[in-house]
């Protein structure tokens, strides 16, 4: 791999992290019904529970075709923290 194929991975991987993130404060502000969260919002910050972790994963499903399991929503509970995981363990072809 030379230089400028590992710079264009690198882009690439952050524009698709990006555009995850992107997806999932949307979606936490939208379920959770909070319109100032952000990337590093935390989702029992914010009052996060089980229904709605579910939700976020379907919503997850819907947007990105992947099953995502609830427990990851819990374990990384940040937008920013879950896209990385979805990304890179559920990455997209």
């Amino acid at each position: 791999m030379t230089a400028t194929d590992h710079a264009t991975t690198t882009v690439t991987a952050t524009a698709i992290t990006a555009s995850t993130v992107d997806l999932l404060v949307a979606a936490y502000r939208e379920i959770l019904g909070v319109a100032g969260l952000d990337r590093d919002s935390d989702f029992y910050e914010v009052g996060g529970d089980s229904l709605t972790a579910f939700q976020i994963t379907g919503r997850i499903q819907e947007a990105l075709g992947v099953e995502v399991p609830v427990s990851l929503v819990f374990a990384y509970p940040t937008p920013a923290d879950l896209a990385s995981v979805v990304d890179s363990d559920f990455a997209r072809a």
